[in-house]
């Protein structure tokens, strides 16, 4: 029997932020959540596709696959889509946006004590395998002023996968995915997270969040010590897309970017440094 999935279209406007030594930007505007910019080409390469994106950020690890399934056939695998995350660390800083003002009170991003690069933390790529998943090793997400706890999504499909590379196609999901309020409660109880204090907003009370569970990216979540949740959640969700279509990013859908960034946010200059929009999209396809 063929499951049912209700399309996860994620409709709402959002974008991807500027890195050292590639370009992880995508064009469009937030309107209403997570910090973006606007007009800038999506670009990456062998430093961004990568299972492991965590570059020494401390936190609660949090293992994550994700499906991807065409909703116009059957619910089939998308083999060799390529599925980009990006979300804050355990204080609510963004790589790229380091000195933006989460809310609250939290200590500045430079006193985590970690060696990732400002840049490039919590941020990735991975390629579909043949059963249409993905796997990313990273922690759980903090929060920021007024958002509740989330990581921003994109699927990419169309493109082409040749000597390691994948270039072109389009952008077919905009999203985000989202955490239940007991299990974000929990382990902001815990160290590094317990430093930043203040009034954390819950799924109900979120700007972006449908209320769809699963079909609105809310993941499935798992601990992988049950006594203990400073060991780790294991998270899943599927998304079943269109793989032909292109997601702009503009209206409304289950578990869609937006919301207003934090105070202080960039509005549209890229990082000193950063490549020219002309830079050319491709990402090598390591594990």
């Amino acid at each position: 029997m063929v499951p049912k999935f209700r399309p996860m279209t994620g409709n709402h406007r959002n974008s991807g932020l500027t890195r050292r030594r590639a370009l992880a930007v995508t064009g469009g505007t937030v309107a209403a959540g997570g910090l973006a910019v606007t007009g800038y080409q999506s670009a990456f390469d062998g430093a961004l596709v990568r299972k492991d994106i965590t570059e020494g950020k401390s936190g609660v690890p949090l293992t994550l696959r994700l499906t991807v399934v065409d909703a116009t056939d059957g619910c089939t695998p998308v083999k060799g889509a390529a599925v980009e995350i990006w979300h804050c660390d355990a204080w609510g800083y963004y790589s790229g946006y380091t000195t933006a003002d989460p809310g609250g009170s939290a200590p500045p991003e430079s006193e985590d004590g970690s060696t990732a690069n400002d840049a490039t933390y919590l941020r990735g790529y991975q390629i579909a395998n043949a059963n249409g998943v993905v796997r990313f090793e990273t922690i759980f997400p903090g929060w920021y002023t007024p958002r509740t706890c989330h990581i921003h999504v994109k699927v990419h499909t169309g493109g082409e996968k040749e000597d390691g590379t994948y270039e072109g196609g389009k952008v077919s999901y905009t999203g985000q995915l989202f955490f239940d309020d007991t299990v974000a409660e929990v382990i902001f109880a815990l160290q590094p997270y317990s430093r930043h204090s203040g009034s954390y907003t819950t799924l109900g009370n979120d700007m972006v969040y449908d209320g769809g569970g699963a079909s609105g990216g809310l993941l499935t979540l798992k601990a992988v010590h049950k006594a203990d949740p400073s060991k780790g959640y294991k998270g899943s969700v599927t998304f079943a897309i269109d793989p032909d279509a292109e997601n702009t990013g503009a209206g409304s859908g289950g578990g869609g970017g937006g919301g207003t960034p934090p105070s202080g946010a960039p509005t549209g200059t890229p990082p000193s440094g950063a490549p020219s929009e002309n830079a050319s999209p491709s990402a090598s396809a390591s594990s």
